[in-house]
């Protein structure tokens, strides 16, 4: 598919050259305490607007602030008014947050994201990874708000995608390596120490999982022998012993056939224990409740299967109907820039009540792109890429067979932006018009949607009529500024640098 270029100059906002690319004069509405340039591991200020009249706010020290707004976009609008501000420590940013509203009662609930030092990690980057989930609550008019839930999930990479539940239920995240919740009340400080001391040693066990059945690996002493071992199992339990020592006990995440599980010892002296799945087909997250010291191992072959149910949603062919009956795409030769060597992925749903996963999918290689708000009543979308298309997704927090909903495709849309090596944002109009990421510096790529043609265009190769075509354009910013800020509608793309605000037109229709 030919996809040709062009290059837009672009006016700086203050010049006001024509209607659709002009802003009024900017009215203060907040302004941050003085003298927190004293602060030596300050973070640059995050903000969220949670809803049209409540904002969640950091200033870059560790001190949120809850900030109620007065409907926005109303000219006659007082200045913002804080209504919640607190310390929570080392400083943070914020990735998400919502407003609620059950039984008179108000909350807000922010997700905050640490990264901090771990001296004792040897072996893998030095630094943990906290998200916390803080809900700030107000039961009854005249009283002040306060925080009346505090979660931490650690983990060891940051989450490519979080976000709260629409309804406030549960906790969805994308991440390269998997999050689990620490005890709430206890000295995270010490805690945090105890579970780094844990991760240095090897894992107890292994395990792997198919549909039907489960396979648990543990390394043995040398002078192991079959008399050494017992293994009980239950329905619903196990309980493993080895030389009179507790091995590991719990009860499963799911039931199981007990009668048909067996355990045998292999060659390279090694505890191989087979457990068959009482609910076939069910995805377990985790092998005995609470436990943390296996460690999971994804097969390649679940990662393929995954792909293979995904395939339909991908063709060659413009905006594909993925209800249609056609055979899969034949993707094309890649190149060496759509070579990406992230390792696999997850999403991981947690239960707000339980604060345990409920649902977990491996994403395989399916890479993950950006997130975008297309219903403001709805979580976030988030989009991954699948062979050469990009595919939108997104979460529904009521369903419980079907959480994930794909709306869009991006045809061409992974393949195109493999080559973009300095992209920095990456965003999509709420209509799926058009997608647009950003270099660090000036340039901006837009990739229109196909739409028919005016004129009669055929294919060279093949001969056939060309009824659609999509189109990439560039826009270069007339400017040396770095780039802090990309933001997507269907009518403009807003992009902002260290010293200037450009608003793109990008669809004239509307």
């Amino acid at each position: 598919m030919d996809i040709p270029q062009l290059t837009i100059p672009l006016p700086v906002l203050s010049r006001q050259r024509c209607q659709d690319t002009a802003l009024g004069k900017p009215r203060e509405v907040f302004r941050l305490p003085t003298g927190l340039t004293t602060y030596d591991n300050r973070l640059c200020a995050s903000i969220h607007f949670t809803s049209p009249t409540w904002v969640t706010l950091s200033d870059g020290t560790g001190r949120l602030y809850l900030i109620g707004t007065g409907e926005r976009g109303n000219s006659a609008s007082e200045k913002w008014e804080i209504m919640f501000n607190e310390e929570l420590g080392n400083p943070f940013i914020i990735i998400h947050s919502i407003s609620l509203l059950k039984a008179e009662e108000h909350s807000v609930a922010t997700l905050l994201l640490r990264i901090e030092r771990e001296e004792l990690d040897m072996k893998g980057s030095g630094f943990c990874v906290s998200l916390e989930w803080v809900t700030i609550s107000k039961k009854n008019e005249g009283e002040k708000y306060e925080i009346t839930k505090h979660d931490v999930l650690h983990g060891k990479s940051v989450p490519h995608y979080a976000a709260i539940e629409s309804d406030g239920n549960g906790l969805m995240i994308v991440s390269y390596k998997s999050f689990t919740f620490v005890q709430v009340g206890q000295d995270l400080e010490e805690s945090g120490d105890e579970n780094m001391s844990e991760k240095i040693k090897e894992p107890l066990y292994y395990w792997q999982q198919t549909e039907d059945d489960l396979t648990v690996t543990i390394r043995l002493p040398d002078d192991s022998t079959k008399e050494d071992i017992q293994v009980q199992f239950l329905p619903d339990h196990v309980n493993i012993v080895l030389k009179g020592q507790r091995f590991l006990e719990g009860n499963l995440y799911s039931s199981i056939d007990h009668e048909s599980s067996t355990w045998i010892i292999k060659e390279n002296n090694s505890l191989e224990i087979s457990l068959i799945k009482k609910n076939e087909g069910l995805t377990w997250p985790e092998l005995v409740v609470g436990d943390k010291q296996g460690e999971f191992i994804r097969d390649s072959a679940q990662c393929a299967a995954i792909a293979e149910r995904l395939m339909h949603l991908t063709s060659e062919e413009l905006n594909p109907n993925p209800d249609k009956e056609k055979p899969p795409c034949n993707a094309q030769e890649l190149e060496e820039c759509d070579i990406f060597f992230e390792e696999s992925s997850s999403l991981c749903r947690f239960d707000g009540s339980t604060l345990k996963t409920t649902h977990v999918v491996n994403l395989g290689s399916n890479q993950y792109l950006f997130s975008v708000i297309v219903d403001p009543k709805e979580m976030p979308c988030f989009c991954l890429r699948h062979d050469v298309d990009a595919l939108l997704w997104q979460p529904r927090s009521g369903r419980q067979d079907d959480m994930w909903e794909h709306i869009a495709t991006f045809n061409a849309l992974g393949y195109v932006q493999a080559s973009k090596r300095d992209k920095k944002f990456f965003a999509c109009a709420p209509n799926y018009s058009y997608a647009a990421l950003c270099e660090c510096l000036r340039r901006v790529f837009i990739y229109r949607q196909p739409t028919p043609m005016s004129t009669v265009l055929y294919n060279r190769k093949e001969g056939r009529q060309v009824g659609q075509v999509a189109k990439q354009q560039v826009a270069s910013l007339e400017t040396n500024d770095p780039i802090l800020g990309f933001q997507a509608t269907n009518e403009r793309l807003f992009v902002l640098t260290t010293k200037n605000l450009f608003l793109i037109k990008v669809n004239t229709e509307n």
